[in-house]
This record gives structure tokens, sequence and C-alpha cells, in this order.
């Protein structure tokens, strides 16, 4: 979660997702497709004044109809930065 209030998940093998919710509300605010899915907690992180959030993306669960996927990498994001506080 940042100070901004972002509590960010990836725990699903079966779209892939990565997703930001608004603390408060819960409301979806962003969602994007990781090129395996992110069955790991995200981190954040700050460098030269930005915040950043990063997600092991490593797959290996298995989807419905598809083979399983194995992979290893790192997949970061910058942090609005009207999102990093309020």
């Amino acid at each position: 979660m940042t100070a901004g209030g972002l509590v960010f998940i990836a725990a699903t093998a079966f779209d892939r997702k990565f997703r930001a919710f608004d603390k408060a509300t819960g409301a979806l605010l962003w969602e994007t497709v990781l090129p395996l899915s992110g069955n790991a907690t995200p981190s954040t992180y700050e460098a030269a004044g930005r915040q950043f959030v990063v997600v092991p993306a490593g797959g290996g669960r298995l989807r419905p109809n598809a083979p399983p996927e194995s992979g290893g990498m790192y997949v970061a994001f910058a942090v609005p930065k009207s999102a990093t506080s309020k």
C-alpha cells in the first residue's frame, strides 16, 4: 500500500492482471496484464524521488484450458506522482 492509499494485488493465475485499488473506497483505479501470472506480493520502492511498484511475474500456476506457463521476471511500474500522497 502506498502513502496515497493505493493497494496493489496480482494474486491470480486466471487472468494475469495486476490491479490498483483505492484503499478508502475499494474502487478499481488501474489494471494491466502481466506477461505471466503474478502469484506474489507486490512491493513498492522509491528511486530518484519517484515511487515504483514491482511484482514478480513467474507464472507456474494452472489456468483452465491452458498449459502451465513458468518464467522468472519482475515487472515494475512508476506510480503517478498525483497518487503518491493525499
